[in-house]
């Protein structure tokens, strides 16, 4: 023990003379005539050197970016000349006969809800039992997704148009979900709480509640307006609201804004409108030739030339996704916040931070996140499920809706979108155990950047043997 200590206490004189030693080194250097300009100094890319800057190597990349894929558009141009037809897609998309299914899905989607509201109305009058008012909202949300199925598979409308308004009766099919969960939710509070309530409703009306309401400050506060509690919130306005706010999860009081700005909202709508004719002249212009010269390779099984083409196709496409993403979770939402006056414009996190698979999927698309938690995870784990069960289970139903989305319009069931979604969890898995930082970032950003064109090629594939060779593919 005492030569331990004694070892302690030389270290440590050592140090401090190593310190000392350094320091009159310093001044002595500083003091003599040859003019010193060296000192004890790491390389910038040391990491001990703690030089984080690197901006101008940013914008190099930038650049080079910019750079690269400008050439590939003017070998794009030379090669098939100017193929952007903006009015055709749209002329395909509307002109045409066979989509008018589409529509008459649309103008279907507007029943659910009604059922909906008149199930919660019957039931906040305990005039419908809580077992038939289950079984009704089962079968309103089964035929909610499987009777749009049934037209697009039966009336054979356009692949675009389909899976558009199969997302819309997606997104609506969720939306009732949690609008049932949450009537239900402030139902069986109002039924366990009713003797608490009754007396604070006593109470509340014992004192004076009238004029404004001076605070601990002396300043004068004008009295809030009235929060909505069920069953008033049972009314065509408040369901109609729901409907079209930008939100998949139910409140009786969501968060309201001020006004509507108008600067705001043109910059907003400018910018969906621009970025949607970007996404359309670059789909026709780049990714239609490129799916197009890929299906030769893909049917002759050529490995190294279906890798070329994967590579080709992945640039551009991953371009129209980040647009989409922008023009769709930014302008597109915030345009409908804002005509509405919703507060709540968490629409999207920093995923293009993230660290892991995980990390991406919570923060890239908040709404869904948050129905995905609110009304499978949690609910699932309170039935007892561990946490890894429950989140398999959230990405089981993730991939479930993947596949509706696309099989169904393409009329093909390939399960392709399937899988890719379920080996989001292997993924997730090792990089959240084995992986962070920089590497688990990069891992991220390649699952993103070449997921998508495989999956692409997988359907491209398939759709083409099937349609165009008309043999089965194995």
């Amino acid at each position: 023990m005492a030569t331990t200590t004694r070892r302690g206490l030389r270290r440590t004189t050592s140090v401090s003379k190593v310190e000392h030693v350094t320091r009159d080194e310093k001044r002595a250097r500083i003091s003599m005539p040859d003019q010193p300009v060296h000192k004890n100094t790491d390389s910038l890319f040391s990491t001990s050197s703690g030089f984080t800057n690197y901006r101008g190597l940013l914008n190099l990349a930038l650049i080079l970016l910019v750079l690269s894929n400008t050439r590939l558009f003017l070998e794009n141009l030379m090669k098939y000349g100017v193929l952007i037809e903006p009015l055709e897609t749209i002329k395909k998309c509307f002109g045409n006969l066979n989509n008018w299914p589409n529509v008459k899905i649309l103008l279907w989607q507007s029943l659910h809800p009604t059922f909906a509201l008149m199930l919660e109305y019957g039931l906040s009058k305990a005039r419908i039992p809580e077992a038939v008012g289950v079984l009704g909202h089962v079968v309103n949300g089964l035929v909610q997704l499987t009777y749009p199925a049934y037209i697009v598979l039966k009336e054979h409308p356009s692949p675009v148009f389909s899976s558009m308004t199969l997302a819309v009766a997606t997104v609506l099919f969720l939306k009732l979900i949690s609008y049932a969960h949450t009537n239900y939710w402030c139902r069986k509070h109002k039924r366990d709480r009713s003797v608490t309530t009754q007396r604070n409703r006593r109470q509340s009306h014992s004192g004076d509640h009238n004029g404004s309401v001076d605070d601990r400050n002396g300043m004068t506060q004008l009295p809030q307006p009235p929060l909505v509690k069920y069953p008033d919130n049972l009314n065509v306005k408040d369901m109609a609201y729901f409907v079209l706010a930008p939100t998949l999860c139910y409140e009786l009081n969501f968060p309201r804004s001020a006004r509507i700005r108008k600067r705001f909202l043109i910059k907003r709508i400018l910018e969906m409108v621009f970025l949607m004719m970007v996404i359309i002249g670059l789909v026709q212009q780049w990714i239609v030739p490129t799916i197009n010269n890929a299906i030769k390779p893909l049917s002759e099984l050529d490995f190294f030339r279906c890798m070329e083409r994967l590579l080709k196709l992945a640039v551009p496409n991953h371009l129209i996704w980040l647009m989409f993403f922008y023009a769709f979770f930014h302008s597109m939402l915030n345009v409908l916040a804002e005509l509405l006056m919703f507060g709540d414009r968490d629409f999207y996190q920093d995923w293009w931070n993230a660290d892991t698979i995980s990390e991406f999927w919570q923060n890239w698309n908040v709404p869904v996140h948050r129905w995905c938690i609110r009304h499978l995870y949690k609910p699932v784990r309170r039935r007892g499920l561990g946490k890894m069960p429950s989140s398999v289970a959230v990405f089981f139903v993730s991939a479930f809706f993947h596949e509706y989305l696309l099989s169904v319009p393409l009329k093909m069931f390939k399960v392709w979108a399937f899988t890719g979604m379920l080996m989001q969890v292997p993924l997730a898995y090792v990089t959240g155990k084995y992986m962070s930082g920089k590497w688990g970032n990069i891992v991220v950003w390649l699952s993103l950047i070449l997921g998508q064109p495989v999956a692409i090629l997988a359907y491209v594939h398939d759709y083409y043997v099937t349609t165009v060779v008309n043999q089965p593919v194995n």
